[in-house]
């Protein structure tokens, strides 16, 4: 990246890129992973996380993995467009079934539930993570729900975890996955970050990316970024990103807001930056208009 070696950083701090080392414990993330982990241990079939585009499913996904691999088999779906005999051959494959068997698509099954019968004997649980699971064909919903049923008579065989854009929701109300719908007994809804939050989310970031200098972001860049981003992580990296650019491009150590401004109007989902001084003059015109209401009230009295 250009502009690591003038900074003193290490690695890229705003990378698209879902990389567990840059998890923040903020307090969306934290309650999905609590609600993740302690329904797990409840030995829950089905969970269900949704959240904006951007809102950090894939980041929570990969933290998920990493912070559960010494429990669990994990296994990641994370192609939305496979069909049901392909998500039946990927999670064949992850639980460590020969490719040679997989195109006998009536054995499959039962050869999937064979291994996860002989995975438990061995005290390993199989975890499938499903990302972007709000474009998944019904038939492979279906498919994943019906390997949710495998069981014994005290735990199941498989648990599995749904990260999808709101339109999940919106899938699962349909009558036709009814089924599905009631076997997610735990849920949550990641929301955007705060002002607050947002500040904190720079600077740990940057920190994380081996910064150690004077502070690059004041708290009134990261106030327009938050108006800009609407909170949301993805568009925090892209305009963070890119205001490091342009400060790098003038060889400045300080991101200023006219350079914030510069980075959002070349952010396409990134909100225009209201004026200050046309809020001034809204605010001029309010104070105008109820002291003109007053004194016409005034003499009227």
């Amino acid at each position: 990246m250009i502009y690591l070696e003038h900074f003193g950083l290490e690695k890229a701090p705003f990378s698209l890129t879902a990389d567990p080392h840059f998890y923040i414990d903020f307090i969306p993330h934290k309650e999905a992973l609590e609600v993740i982990t302690s329904a797990l241990s409840f030995g829950e079939s089905i969970l269900k996380i949704t959240g904006e585009v951007g809102t950090g499913k894939t980041l929570l996904c990969n933290k998920l993995q990493q912070e559960l691999s010494e429990r669990y088999l994990v296994c990641i779906i994370d192609n939305p467009y496979l069909s049901a005999h392909e998500l039946r051959c990927l999670l064949a494959n992850q639980i460590g079934i020969d490719k040679a068997e997989f195109d006998e698509q009536f054995l499959l099954t039962e050869k999937i539930k064979q291994r996860l019968l002989s995975l438990l004997e061995e005290g390993r649980k199989v975890l499938v993570l499903v990302d972007e699971a709000q474009a998944l064909p019904d038939s492979t919903l279906e498919a994943l729900r019906l390997f949710s049923n495998l069981e014994l008579e005290s735990e199941k065989l498989l648990q599995a975890v749904l990260f999808g854009q709101p339109e999940l929701d919106a899938r699962l109300a349909d009558p036709k996955l009814r089924q599905l719908r009631q076997r997610i007994t735990f849920s949550y809804q990641l929301r955007a970050l705060s002002e607050k939050e947002i500040e904190h989310y720079i600077t740990t970031r940057l920190k994380q990316a081996g910064y150690r200098g004077a502070s690059l972001f004041s708290r009134s860049v990261c106030r327009k970024i938050s108006q800009a981003s609407r909170g949301i992580p993805r568009l925090i990296n892209v305009l963070a990103h890119k205001v490091l650019i342009l400060t790098y491009g003038q060889q400045n150590h300080k991101v200023t807001p006219k350079l914030v401004k510069e980075a959002v109007a070349d952010t396409e989902d990134a909100y225009a930056l209201k004026s200050m001084s046309g809020w001034w003059l809204l605010l001029l015109s309010f104070i105008a208009l109820n002291t003109t209401l007053l004194l016409w009230w005034k003499g009227l009295l």
